[in-house]
C-alpha cells in the first residue's frame, strides 16, 4: 500500500512539473502588451481611438449617407482640433506642484525642450498643445522677470488664447451651419458645439 501512495504521490508531482510550464505560458499570452511600458494603455493607437469616436458621432448625429458624413466629418474634425488648441496652456505647469520638471520643479534631465514635448506627446497624445506665449511667460516668471516684462508677456498669452478661442467658434459655426436642428442639439450634448 505505502508503494502505491508513493507511486501516486511521484505521479502527481511529475504531472503538476509537466503542466506548471505550459500554464504560465498561457497566463502570459492572455497578459495584454503593455505597450512602451511608460504607463500607457496596452497597444494604444490614437487614429483607432479617433476613428471610433468619429463613428460614434456618426451614430449619434444619425448621418446615413456618406456624402453628408463627409463633409460633417471634416468639420467636427476641425471643431475638435480648435478645441484642443483652444484648451492650450489652460493646465499651466506649475499647477500640480512643479515646473518644468514636474513636482519639485528644476529643468528634467537634459533640457531639450522639444524632445521633453515629443515624451509628453507619447504619455498623452490628445493633450494640448503649450502655446509658445505660455512658455515665454513661464520662462519670464521662473526668470523672476520685471513687473513690466511680466505684463507684456501676459497680454501676449491672453491675445493668443483669445485668437484659439476665435478660431474655435468659427469652426463651431461652420459645423452649425450644415446639421438639422436635431443634430445640432445631439452635438451640443457631445460637447463639439457650446
Amino acid at each position: 500500500m505505502k508503494t502505491w501512495n508513493r507511486i501516486l504521490t511521484l505521479a502527481a508531482v511529475a504531472l503538476a512539473l509537466v503542466a506548471t510550464p505550459t500554464r504560465v505560458e498561457a497566463q502570459q499570452n492572455d497578459r495584454p502588451n503593455r505597450g512602451d511600458r511608460q504607463g500607457g494603455p496596452p497597444n494604444f493607437d490614437p487614429e483607432q481611438m479617433r476613428q471610433r469616436m468619429m463613428e460614434r458621432y456618426r451614430e449619434q448625429l444619425e448621418v446615413k449617407g456618406d456624402a453628408e458624413w463627409k463633409i460633417l466629418e471634416a468639420r467636427i474634425t476641425k471643431v475638435s482640433e480648435a478645441r484642443r488648441e483652444a484648451g492650450s496652456g489652460m493646465m499651466g505647469r506649475g499647477m500640480f506642484g512643479g515646473g518644468r520638471g514636474g513636482p519639485g520643479g528644476g529643468a528634467p534631465a537634459g533640457g531639450n525642450d522639444q524632445a521633453d514635448a515629443q515624451r509628453q506627446n507619447r504619455r498623452n497624445p490628445f493633450a494640448a498643445a503649450q502655446l509658445p506665449e505660455a512658455d515665454d511667460l513661464q520662462k519670464a516668471l521662473d526668470g523672476k522677470a520685471s513687473a513690466d516684462e511680466l505684463k507684456a508677456k501676459l497680454a501676449k498669452l491672453r491675445d493668443a488664447r483669445k485668437a484659439k478661442q476665435a478660431a474655435l467658434a468659427k469652426a463651431q459655426d461652420d459645423l452649425r451651419a450644415v446639421l438639422t436642428v436635431r443634430q445640432e442639439a445631439t452635438a451640443v450634448m457631445l460637447g463639439l458645439l457650446d
